[in-house]
């Protein structure tokens, strides 16, 4: 499986109450990886499954740092080190219900089409993140992924409401058009396909995929096809959630190794729903557990 998007640096800040605007609020602050593909390709390996990622990143401190804990955690990584540039980084302010980011693209703008081309040579699945699609300098790599993978199977993560809004949902659902799988959470949906039951805005969005997936948070997730039928779950209750930074990629990623290995729908909504549930345990967008081949 090959995972083709960002990498980036992550400063979380974990913050159990309300921000005080001017004055101090009690936080605990770490920094580490980040980047929703390389979240999913972390989650992936995590899960026991061979994955690529493919991204750009600054021939700096950070983007060494950034590959090392990467291929420590079980990821090849075709990741491009571009002299003169810095590797991104993300500001992540996460509450215990929501998170926003504060974020500087940096070399993953540079992502090249011609490294995504190579990736996937013999590969089987192409997940690519929304975000490369969803800025001028990264595009013709997103499109290039999209391209090279025909005769494979694709899904597509719709990545971030703000930003989809920007480029507009028409552009990005051409973009897309016929991928087998698109994932959204419930703000992307409502850009994508409108307000309303989750069931339906994936009913609608099967008009572009062949399969389109709703992200609901605690409240579960929607799984609709192009002949009409929908599947739902509810995941487990966490009882300590700590943060939900990384939440949806590891769903992303359960989905898909269930997914790609053979199970239907329901189950694989199930598998990404306890990987889910894994992440929103813990403090980090990648897994907590050292990889174990």
């Amino acid at each position: 499986m090959v995972v083709v998007g960002d990498l980036v640096t992550d400063v979380l800040v974990a913050h159990a109450g309300p921000i005080e605007p001017g004055s101090d609020t009690d936080a605990a602050i770490t920094v580490g990886g980040g980047g929703q593909a390389a979240n999913t390709a972390a989650w992936l390996a995590h899960a026991g499954h061979e994955v690529t990622l493919v991204a750009a990143v600054g021939d700096d401190l950070a983007g060494r740092e950034r590959v090392a804990e990467l291929t420590a955690a079980g990821v090849r990584c075709a990741v491009r080190a571009h002299p003169g540039a810095v590797t991104g980084s993300v500001v992540v302010l996460a509450g215990p219900h929501e998170r926003t980011m504060i974020t500087d693209r940096g070399a993953a703008l540079l992502l090249d089409p011609d490294d995504v081309r190579a990736a996937l040579v013999g590969a089987s699945h192409l997940h690519l993140s929304g975000y490369p699609l969803l800025h001028d300098g990264s595009r013709p790599a997103g499109l290039a992924a999209l391209e090279a993978a025909a005769g494979m199977t694709t899904s597509v993560d719709a990545a971030s409401a703000a930003p989809l809004r920007s480029v507009g949902a028409s552009a990005f659902l051409a973009w897309v058009r016929d991928v087998d799988v698109l994932l959204c959470n419930a703000d992307e949906a409502d850009v994508l396909a409108g307000p309303g039951p989750a069931a339906e805005q994936a009913r609608r969005l099967t008009a572009h995929a062949r399969h389109a997936v709703v992200k609901r948070g605690g409240a579960g997730a929607t799984w609709a096809s192009r002949d009409g039928q929908v599947w739902s779950v509810t995941p487990r209750r966490v009882r300590h959630m700590k943060d939900p930074t990384g939440a949806g990629d590891a769903f992303a990623a359960g989905l898909l190794a269930a997914w790609c290995s053979g199970a239907a729908p329901e189950a694989s909504l199930t598998a990404g729903a306890e990987l889910g549930a894994e992440a929103v345990g813990q403090i980090g967008a990648r897994p907590r557990q050292p990889f174990s081949p």
